[in-house]
C-alpha cells in the first residue's frame, strides 16, 4: 500500500506541475525548442548546454516523465544491458574498464549496489510471506520464549489449514508453501535459542552485542527479527567499507592498485552476490532444485574471474587470492552481523 501510494503521489505531482508550469517554447510534439539553456540561460550550441550539461531540448509530456524516471533509475537506454552481462561473465573486465575511466557505458558500482539491495529485500518480503517478517507485538508475561513459540505454531496451524482448503478446491499452494517454509525455519530458530538455556538473562555469547540481541530475541522473536531486517537494509552500504581493507590485504603496499580500485571491485562484487541471493530466493519460492550449488559454487568462481580480470594475476595467484578472499568475505560478513546485532540489541 505504501509503495502504491508513493507512486500515486508522484503521478499527481507530475500532473499538477504539468498544469501549473508555463508552456512557453513548447511545440505540439511535447518538445521545447529553445535558443538558450532553460537551466542557466547560456546560448545553446549543439544538443547539450556546454556550461551546465543540460539537454537543449526538454521533453514536457507525461510519457517523457516516465521515460526519464526509467532512464534515471534503471539506465534502460543501454547502461544496464552493458553492465549486467559483463558483471555476470567478465566481472574483472567490467571492474578494470570502470576504473580506467569508461563510465558512460556502465552503471556505476554504487548505483548498481543500492538497486540490487532494494531488489533483494523486495523479493525477500514477497517470497518469505508477510508472517515471516511482521513484528510480534504481543506483551510477554515472563515466558517470552514460550509465547513466541506458540505464536509461530499458531501461524503454522492456520497456514496448513488454508493449504488444505486450497487443495480441496484444486488450487495451487505455492505461496502458502513458501510461507510455511519460512515459519518452520523461524520456529526452529526459536526452539534452538530456547534450548540454549532456560535462563533468559544467562550469557550466550562473549560478544556483548550478540548476547543482548539474543536476549531480546528470546523475549520477542518476531519484533527482534523485524528490527534486524530493517537495520540490515539501512546499513547494507556498510559492507563496502568493511570489505575494502580485507581486499587491500591481498595486494599490500601495491603501487599499481589503490583503495579506489579495491572499492570498485568490492562494490561490483557485492552487487553480483546480491543478485545471486535474489536468484536463490526466486528458485526457492518456485521449488526449483540446485539452490545449494548456486550459492556455494558460483561465488568463488565469480571472485576468481574478477580477481584475474581486474588485477591481472596469474592462475595460481588467482586461486590463492580467491581462497583468502573467501575467508575474508566470511569475516566481513560476521562484522556486519555484529553491527546489525548491536543496533538490534540497543
Amino acid at each position: 500500500m505504501n509503495e502504491a501510494q508513493a507512486i500515486g503521489d508522484v503521478v499527481d505531482a507530475a500532473l499538477t506541475a504539468r498544469v501549473a508550469e508555463p508552456h512557453a517554447g513548447e511545440a505540439a510534439d511535447g518538445h521545447s525548442h529553445e535558443t538558450a539553456c532553460l537551466n542557466c540561460g547560456t546560448p545553446l550550441v549543439g544538443s547539450h548546454c556546454h556550461a551546465c550539461g543540460q539537454a537543449a531540448h526538454v521533453h514536457r509530456t507525461l510519457g517523457a516523465f516516465f521515460h526519464d524516471l526509467l532512464h534515471g533509475v534503471f539506465h534502460f537506454e543501454g547502461k544496464i544491458w552493458h553492465t549486467l552481462p559483463l558483471l555476470a561473465w567478465k566481472p574483472g573486465e567490467l571492474t578494470r574498464r570502470y576504473i580506467d575511466g569508461q563510465r558512460a557505458r556502465f552503471v556505476s558500482p554504487l548505483a548498481l549496489f543500492l538497486f540490487t539491495v532494494f531488489l533483494a529485500f523486495a523479493v525477500y518480503h514477497q517470497t518469505a510471506g508477510e508472517a515471516a517478517f511482521e513484528p510480534d507485538v504481543q506483551v510477554t508475561d515472563g515466558k517470552g520464549q514460550a509465547q513466541g513459540e506458540k505464536a509461530i505454531e499458531a501461524r503454522i496451524a492456520k497456514l496448513e489449514a488454508d493449504r488444505r482448503d486450497l487443495r480441496a478446491r484444486g488450487q495451487g499452494t505455492d505461496a502458502i508453501d513458501g510461507q510455511l517454509e519460512g515459519q518452520h525455519a523461524a520456529l526452529e530458530i526459536v526452539r534452538e535459542v530456547k534450548a540454549s538455556g532456560s535462563n533468559e538473562n544467562g550469557k550466550v555469547s562473549d560478544i556483548a552485542a550478540i548476547d543482548q540481541a539474543v536476549k531480546k530475541f528470546r523475549k520477542n522473536p518476531g519484533l527482534t527479527a523485524y528490527k534486524a531486517q530493517n537495520y540490515a537494509y539501512k546499513y547494507s552500504w556498510a559492507l563496502i567499507p568493511i570489505s575494502v581493507p580485507f581486499l587491500w590485504l591481498l595486494f599490500p603496499f601495491s603501487r599499481r592498485f589503490h583503495l579506489y580500485d579495491h572499492t570498485v571491485f568490492v562494490t561490483y562484487s557485492l552487487s553480483f552476490m546480491t543478485i545471486l541471493a535474489v536468484a536463490a530466493m526466486l528458485l526457492g519460492a518456485v521449488g526449483a532444485p540446485g539452490i545449494a550449488a548456486l550459492v556455494t559454487l558460483v561465488p568463488p568462481l565469480h571472485m576468481y574471474r574478477q580477481l584475474r580480470g581486474a588485477y591481472g594475476v596469474s592462475r595460481l595467484g588467482g586461486i590463492l587470492r580467491t581462497m583468502a578472499l573467501s575467508v575474508f568475505a566470511f569475516i566481513a560478513l560476521m562484522f556486519f552481523v555484529i553491527l546489525i546485532a548491536a543496533e538490534t540489541g540497543a
